[in-house]
């Protein structure tokens, strides 16, 4: 797991930057540019170097651009793209800030200017998939039709196959939920499972397909919802969380930007399932650090972290893993 940040002892805290500490310092200084009322433009160069910073760690540079996305609102990047219209870190934060506040408020993205946005960074930057990730994210939102979306999600793959924020994309795109079904989604995961590194990005891929999908029994209602934790007994279930909570805790297993992300997805399909012990070592793993999905799914995701968190803890005491 990364060592940005690991901090014994703390809280439980919900930090959309994980465990890096470079990128928590970032936003903190947007949320409070925002907080005064003032368009910090200092703020511009720090955003600059932190995207920079992540170099052709194509898996980080995706998260922190996520982030930045969410707390940067929509004039800052609007105004860094202006100002450095050729800087390849302006024009993606722009596009996909354009892309985080207009799902947020449920309205259509601009699918041709981020598109030429997007292809204009690609053309900056040609071994970046990044561009290709964030115009994937737009089309999915769009809900275009997959022989457009294909040919996008085969630029992503052929820059950086385990990438996990497009493989996240491409899950909701194919899933019943969006433009797909239930059988596209187990194609996909048929299609990665016996190839993909045992810690690529994407390892969190399975588990979190599962969880959309005990979701979606819960939401059904009737005797789907009254079944649903007999979803987790389903023999392809099952075994992904007996793997992942096998190996994902193991110290230094677990190296991308959202591991902790990954563990929190990992911590909740187990307590779902009833599996309270191996829950108990992956909140553990998590050192305090809360997401807010998948635990909004059932109120305040803090709350309901902290819940789990302290009690498994404390009527589960730490034991020493082989």
């Amino acid at each position: 797991m990364s060592a940005f940040r690991r901090r014994k002892g703390n809280l439980p805290r919900l930090a959309p930057e994980l465990d890096d500490m470079v990128l928590g310092q970032v936003r903190r200084r947007l949320e409070m540019s925002w907080a005064r009322g003032e368009l910090d433009t200092s703020v511009i160069a720090l955003m600059e170097k932190v995207i920079l910073d992540a170099g052709q760690d194509w898996d980080r540079k995706a998260h922190r651009l996520g982030v930045l996305a969410q707390a940067a609102g929509r004039a800052l990047p609007g105004i860094w793209r202006r100002q450095s219209p050729q800087d390849p870190g302006a024009l993606l934060l722009h596009a996909w800030s354009e892309v985080a506040h207009t799902r947020a408020q449920g309205t259509h993205v601009d699918l041709s200017g981020i598109r030429e946005t997007c292809l204009r960074a690609a053309e900056l930057t040609p071994a970046d998939p990044t561009p290709w990730i964030v115009l994937l994210a737009a089309m999915r939102w769009e809900r275009e039709p997959y022989g457009e979306v294909g040919p996008v999600w085969r630029e992503v793959k052929a820059r950086d196959p385990w990438n996990r924020e497009a493989h996240l994309q491409a899950l909701g795109y194919l899933s019943p939920d969006e433009c797909g079904s239930t059988g596209q989604v187990l194609d996909l995961l048929d299609g990665i499972r016996s190839v993909m590194p045992a810690t690529a990005p994407t390892v969190g891929l399975e588990v979190t397909a599962f969880v959309h999908g005990y979701h979606r029994a819960v939401s059904a209602g009737g005797m789907a919802a009254l079944n649903a934790r007999d979803y987790w007994r389903r023999p392809d279930a099952a075994s992904a969380l007996s793997r992942a909570a096998r190996d994902w805790p193991l110290p230094g297993f677990l190296g991308h930007a959202a591991a902790l992300a990954d563990l929190n997805v990992l911590a909740y399909a187990l307590v779902k399932a009833a599996l309270m012990d191996e829950a108990a070592v992956v909140l553990r793993a998590t050192d305090g650090m809360a997401t807010s999905w998948p635990w909004s799914a059932e109120g305040d995701p803090l709350e309901r972290f902290s819940h789990w968190h302290g009690a498994i803890s404390r009527a589960r005491p730490a034991t020493s893993r082989q």
